[in-house]
């Protein structure tokens, strides 16, 4: 992406981000970091190790969604019959051995939260096991800027349900109405919008 583009959309979510908002909530995986073809690679990879072939767009079509979600979603398109636990045990280390460590940042989202960083409160609310999550943070560099980070399996229900940002907002001692959701997934969007919290699509700018 062209400096001129991540300029164009860095202004832009500075834009969106002018209002009383207490705190901020990112997405990690496709907001914050450049690693959506990686995991497509590594659902990709697992499953063919089954002998099932999956096309990547199914891995767009649920971003968001917990693992063992996508899974399930997975078996019902393919009439495949993968234990989610275990497909997700598996896609994770692949991805932690072979993929982490070459994360890349979405710059102007990162940039975006660097500068609010001590204006708002910030959150890293993500449908990825915190192991990852963390460390991908760390990879970024950002890891010290996040007060709190809400993963998968952290709340009874997860994205597309408000149980992460609500769970985020409560910890940070935000009220709804006065969070904003940095997301890259229809998961996301509705689980934001379910939480009574504003929303951008940080894809769609």
């Amino acid at each position: 992406m062209s400096t001129s583009t991540n300029n164009d959309k860095y202004e832009a979510l500075v834009k969106l981000s002018q209002d009383d908002f207490e705190a901020f909530l990112y997405d990690c995986d496709g907001t914050l970091a450049d690693n959506m073809g990686a995991h497509k690679d590594t659902y990709i990879r697992v499953a063919a190790e089954q002998g099932i072939a999956i096309e990547g767009s199914i891995i767009d079509e649920f971003a968001g969604l917990p693992v063992t979600k996508v899974v399930e979603q997975i078996n019902h398109r393919y009439e495949s019959t993968f234990d989610p636990e275990e497909f997700k045990t598996a896609k994770y280390k692949l991805f932690m051995d072979q993929y982490i460590e070459q994360t890349q940042p979405i710059d102007y989202v990162v940039n975006h939260l660097k500068y609010h960083f001590g204006r708002v409160k910030i959150a890293v609310v993500s449908g990825s096991s915190r192991e990852a999550v963390e460390k991908t943070l760390k990879v970024l560099g950002i890891d010290h800027f996040i007060q709190i980070v809400v993963c998968a399996g952290e709340t009874p229900n997860g994205k597309p349900y408000p149980d992460p940002f609500l769970k985020a907002a409560e910890l940070l001692g935000v009220a709804p109405e006065k969070c904003l959701v940095f997301e890259d997934g229809e998961a996301g969007v509705q689980a934001a919008k379910a939480a009574g919290m504003r929303w951008v699509r940080i894809d769609k700018l």
